[in-house]
């Protein structure tokens, strides 16, 4: 209770503080009238029939108000754009959607890059966006960018957490290149924004122009560098008023058909639909249902050789959970993986028993969201999915009789979050995450307070959190209660930045059934300070300093369990290439309470200290490359560390293209947990912690290609092998003090040989916006070992031997379907 106590009054005390210092930033901008000026752009109300063609040659455009006048974003910021690049954009509505066009010159239209890619990838590319914010509150935006190659990116933005790429909206554009330079025109249907149920719209867009070839990026609206922000910084869009704006009622259904094979499953072929349902509940909120989902064709995880106590973290690739989930991402709460991810009972086996099916993973029945935010800036969100029964079959070997055990009962996973924006920059939020398991299985409850604070003239940012963790067992006794909290202040604006920060993990706090963390019973203090060039000077385009300092100390004793101070410098040169070093240091020993895999018990780990460089080339060139290195050495001896990666890419035309990626580590003389042995084959008496001195060494080699045959198709290739092994040279005994020894005792052999191999070979097709067919092929397959082969060319031919791989061919339809459109079919 004292944590709890000292975390909340350092809260209290510091938003204090913070109150004060913000009081003084509004003092300072009512006497300060140099911020930003707001542009202003009026739409008109249009009843023509406009055609996404890339001509805009409807006569509407020529009434149409003019947004031009760009200014320089970076690297060079604040000054005009050049005559020879005039930007014009112009914005027209109807009861449908928004419509854009907007007009790049170029007197060189002959060098405007324009490489095809995917969507959601730039490539070697000009483009356009316009940005907007339905609510005006200087808080997120909508994004939407094309390339001169007609490839779409979208994605949803904050200041506090970034882009989400992994959004996509529903809309149309086409570009065309001209003797002039080149033309976008583009349709955004209402519902793929959000705003506010006024009569009369005021929204903030802002509208950015790259020309690739110079790097060189421009705004309509100036965004001043020297600030914190970006979206605050926007103009205004005026002039929608009256829209009636149709049901928001959209179908996805989806038809998959696989066919898998391994050698000893013969090939079998499975088809499986589904459909996804987005509703808008109003222009402000929208419900989104997969039901049935079908995820087989999301990326593999990359499984590594893990060594460490804690368990892999995997990115989430299933569409549903990662398209709009900026509201539900607030804390750190949720980690989606978890919702489908593997049982989390155990298998208990009886005498002459064997497990003969152990499930991987559970399988999902269904999913929701409900998101939105009000006009008086409250954003809702609820996030629901159901597990279903997941049972492992185990056999006795003496009768023959096989029965079922539960190892993930019916599950509901549950996120409620609101989240208040005020200010046009600050926001509070509070998350709840509810699992709750059918029968006799743990259920998990996590409440969390969020801020983000920031003074008017964003020169000041007090951000933190607050988070309660209940989990209830079986046993009621064993219910448990944690909690976590940081609080951090910055300052950002200006060349001179920094950032003071603490936070604080109970020893019981646990957010692991809907959330990931791997560390409690801890504090921290960190800080950082740093120096940038806000506009490019005779040497360079971008200079970037820092330095950055962490402490961790164990909370019962107080003991440093981690150390680190390490200096960062990043440089773009005039010629758009990039480099820069690190240099970081352990200076103390510090203990590790966590790699010896029993409560209370630690190793010291030495003082360390590493450098480490990288350089990037122009990825505009044909030819470019990317190379980085680190070391480091340990106060033990022999004990050093070395990282290399290679990575050369070539693009032959705006079709085709192709990246290599080569990764080699090795650890050499690491200590880690090696293995518990009881000496006394007594339950009494504890077990020896045997820790092994050895060397890790990894190789990664991955291979990416693409050719695009328009803006809509494209063909990849994705090839990686990945092999890594932990050789153990002698073994160790952990005193209790957390020094060595030798151990005398027989260890068996503990070395660990594994890897991995992967590929895919896939088409995309988008045949209408909305709608795509795609056709993947993909063969893997993985090694462990305990005898280690060093051969290279063995462990990669053993990895892609037929009789090993196990192969997957499958084409999945997707096709959009809007309400308004499909009610005129009957």
């Amino acid at each position: 209770m004292s944590n709890r106590l000292l975390l909340l009054t350092f809260v209290f005390s510091s938003c204090i503080s913070f109150a004060q210092i913000n009081a003084e930033s509004e003092k300072k901008v009512s006497e300060n009238q140099t911020l930003t000026i707001k542009k202003q752009l009026n739409s008109v109300f249009t009843t023509e029939n406009i055609t996404i063609d890339g001509k805009i040659d409807e006569s509407i455009w020529k009434s149409a108000e003019i947004a031009t006048d760009f200014i320089s974003f970076e690297p060079d910021n604040g000054n005009p754009i050049p005559q020879n690049k005039k930007t014009e954009v112009r914005i027209v509505y109807n009861n449908d959607a928004i419509y854009i066009a907007a007009t790049m010159y170029d007197d060189e239209p002959n060098k405007i890059l324009k490489e095809f890619a995917q969507r959601d990838n730039f490539g070697a590319a000009d483009f356009f966006g316009i940005f907007i914010n339905g609510f005006n509150d200087g808080q997120q935006d909508f994004r939407f960018i094309v390339t001169a190659a007609n490839t779409q990116n979208d994605c949803q933005a904050s200041e506090s957490e970034g882009e989400d790429y992994s959004w996509d909206a529903i809309w149309n554009s086409k570009t065309t290149v001209t003797d002039f330079g080149w033309v976008a025109e583009i349709k955004i249907p209402y519902a793929a924004l959000r705003f506010s149920p006024e009569k009369k719209q005021i929204w903030g867009i802002n509208f950015m122009r790259e020309v690739r070839r110079d790097r060189q990026k421009y705004t309509w609206n100036f965004v001043d560098a020297k600030l914190g922000t970006f979206i605050q910084q926007a103009g205004t869009l005026q002039g929608i008023e009256n829209i009636k704006t149709p049901t928001r009622l959209f179908f996805l259904p989806y038809s998959s058909y696989y066919l898998n094979a391994n050698k000893e499953n013969k090939t079998k072929g499975t088809l499986k639909g589904g459909l996804d349902i987005k509703y808008g509940i109003n222009d402000a909120f929208t419900l989104d249902m997969a039901l049935i989902p079908d995820f087989g064709q999301t990326a593999v995880d990359q499984k590594i050789l893990n060594l460490g106590p804690f368990e892999q973290q995997f990115n989430e690739n299933r569409s549903f959970f990662t398209e709009g989930t900026d509201l539900f991402n607030k804390g750190g709460l949720v980690y989606s993986r978890r919702i489908g991810g593997r049982p989390t009972g155990e298998i208990v086996t009886n005498a002459n028993e064997e497990i003969i099916k152990q499930p991987s993973s559970v399988g999902l029945l269904n999913a929701l969201k409900i998101s939105g935010r009000t006009k008086n800036g409250l954003g809702i969100g609820v996030l629901n999915a159901v597990t279903e029964v997941t049972v492992a079959r185990i056999r006795n070997n003496t009768n023959g009789i096989v029965r079922g055990q539960v190892v993930e009962p019916l599950t509901n996973y549950n996120v409620l979050v609101f989240d208040q924006r005020f200010n046009k920059n600050s926001s509070v939020s509070l998350i709840n995450t509810n699992v709750t398991r059918n029968g006799g299985f743990r259920d998990g409850n996590v409440t969390g307070l969020i801020w983000d604070l920031n003074t008017k003239a964003n020169t000041f940012n007090l951000q933190g959190n607050y988070k309660l963790s209940v989990v209830n067992e079986v046993d009621i006794e064993k219910t448990k209660y944690g909690s976590n909290g940081y609080l951090e202040f910055n300052k950002t604006s200006g060349k001179y930045r920094f950032g003071l920060g603490a936070d604080l993990f109970t020893k019981k706090y646990d957010n692991n059934d809907l959330g990931i963390n791997f560390q409690t019973n801890f504090f921290s203090t960190y800080g950082n300070a740093s120096y940038r060039i806000l506009n490019p000077n005779k040497h360079f385009n971008r200079f970037n300093i820092n330095i950055n300092s962490y402490n961790e100390f164990q909370i019962e004793t107080g003991k440093p369990q981690f150390s680190n101070i390490n200096i960062n410098l990043n440089i773009g040169s005039k010629k758009n290439n990039a480099y820069g070093m690190n240099i970081n240091s352990n200076s103390i020993e510090t203990y590790d309470y966590y790699e010896p895999r029993v409560d209370g018990r630690y190793f010291i780990q030495p003082q360390r200290i590493g450098f480490g460089g990288y350089y990037s080339s122009n990825y505009n060139n044909k030819f470019a490359y990317d190379i980085e290195s680190n070391f480091s050495w340990a106060d033990q001896k022999g004990r050093n560390a070395i990282n290399l990666t290679l990575s050369p890419r070539y693009r032959k035309n705006d079709k085709i293209s192709f990246v290599f990626r080569y990764n080699y580590s090795r650890n050499r003389n690491n200590k880690g947990f090696a293995t518990k042995i009881n000496t006394d084959n007594n339950d009494l008496t504890p077990d020896d912690i045997i820790i092994a001195n050895r060397n890790i060494i990894s190789f990664t080699n991955t291979l990416t290609a693409k050719y695009s045959v328009n803006s809509d198709m494209n063909f990849n290739l994705s090839a990686i092998h990945y092999w890594s092994y932990s050789e153990n040279k002698d073994f160790l005994l952990l005193e209790e003090n957390g020094r060595f020894s030798p151990y005398l005792g027989t260890v068996d052999n503990l070395n660990q040989d594994f890897s991995t191999w992967n590929l895919d070979i896939s088409y995309t097709w988008w045949f209408v916006p909305g709608s795509q067919l795609s056709i993947l092929y993909r063969n893997n397959s993985f090694n462990e070992l305990s005898n280690i082969n060093k051969n290279y060319t063995e462990n990669y031919t053993n990895l892609i031997r037929n009789e090993v791989l196990n192969q997957t061919f499958s084409i999945s339809l997707k096709y959009f379907i809007d309400y308004n459109q499909a009610k005129n079919w009957f």
